[in-house]
């Protein structure tokens, strides 16, 4: 009997990007004010340090991501910041900032941030996906210790997934906002641009923030539109991935471009052109003439475009 899911492939394009790996089990009905008390208790807790926006790494022959409870109280965190992430079947995870005026000794311990991290592929896939929720949560409560209502501070609760205002009550929530990033296609051809603050030579997907009373397709279409002056009709949903920067979520599409000429936002885009199959294979190969290329494999752009380019 024909499944509703025939056609789904088993293996979802997220799994394969980076900072999507996250296999902690959040159990996020059962946070409440006493988790952080119950999973410090348990000596297999563990934590990820962050020092401003870069993760802190003990420095040993393979790079290690996680400190002990009283590793991290010796760095001077503060037990009433910390974040419960979860629990993994080694033992429950959390999360911490340490103070700005920290000193860490560099022979014991290297500071890297996380999109530097994953392009070194030091980290299994778990870790790296589990270090980016721990830093998008570190970055919103450091960001969001008074309250936006009434300018009151606020305080952490249920585990550092909300922050309370003792003042007027108001109840703030971390946030994750929504991108579209998506390759507009005109049969062979696909539409690729890139922003001054790019690596030379490098092209991607065009993208940009999916506005309030709006949906995911008609994102994909209006964003296109303002940045390249082409017109958009269908849009596929391809894959998603987290992006702690601070904290995004990338919602990767495939569109189906209705007009070709393009209009370039130049206070956007640098450049922007459409490029025939064969020269985006060799883009992504590394063997353009000109070394022209694609985004690092880490970057769900790169795996928009390759499965593109690899279903001619």
């Amino acid at each position: 009997m024909a499944s509703f899911f025939d056609g789904v492939p088993e293996a979802e394009p997220s799994t394969l990007l980076g900072f999507s790996g996250n296999r902690i089990d959040r159990r996020s009905e059962k946070r409440d004010d006493g988790a952080v008390v119950v999973a410090l208790a348990d000596p297999n807790a563990r934590l990820y340090l962050f020092h401003g926006d870069s993760a802190v790494l003990k420095t040993r022959s393979a790079p290690d991501p996680v400190f002990t409870l009283a590793e991290a109280i010796a760095l001077s965190a503060d037990r009433s910041s910390m974040i419960l992430l979860g629990w993994t079947q080694a033992g429950p995870r959390l999360a911490v900032t340490l103070p700005g005026a920290t000193t860490l000794d560099e022979r014991a311990y290297r500071m890297i941030d996380l999109r530097s991290l994953a392009i070194e592929g030091s980290m299994t896939p778990d870790e790296l996906g589990a270090m980016a929720q721990a830093r998008s949560l570190c970055h919103w409560h450091l960001r969001h210790g008074h309250c936006s209502v009434c300018g009151a501070p606020t305080a952490m609760k249920i585990g550092g997934y909300r922050r309370d205002c003792p003042a007027c009550g108001a109840e703030h929530f971390p946030r994750t906002d929504p991108v579209v990033i998506m390759l507009a296609v005109d049969g062979d051809r696909a539409l690729l641009g890139r922003q001054a603050r790019f690596a030379p030579g490098m092209y991607s997907c065009l993208a940009g923030f999916v506005e309030p009373g709006e949906t995911i397709e008609d994102a994909v279409r209006r964003e296109t539109q303002e940045e390249s002056g082409i017109k958009v009709g269908r849009v596929r949903y391809y894959a998603s991935q987290p992006w702690p920067f601070p904290s995004s979520l990338m919602i990767g599409c495939h569109a189906e471009a209705l007009s070709t000429e393009i209009h370039r936002d130049e206070a956007e885009l640098e450049a922007c052109r459409w490029f025939d199959r064969t020269e985006v294979i060799t883009m992504i190969d590394g063997t353009h003439p000109d070394g022209l290329k694609t985004p690092p494999g880490i970057a769900i752009a790169s795996r928009i475009i390759r499965a593109w380019a690899e279903a001619g």
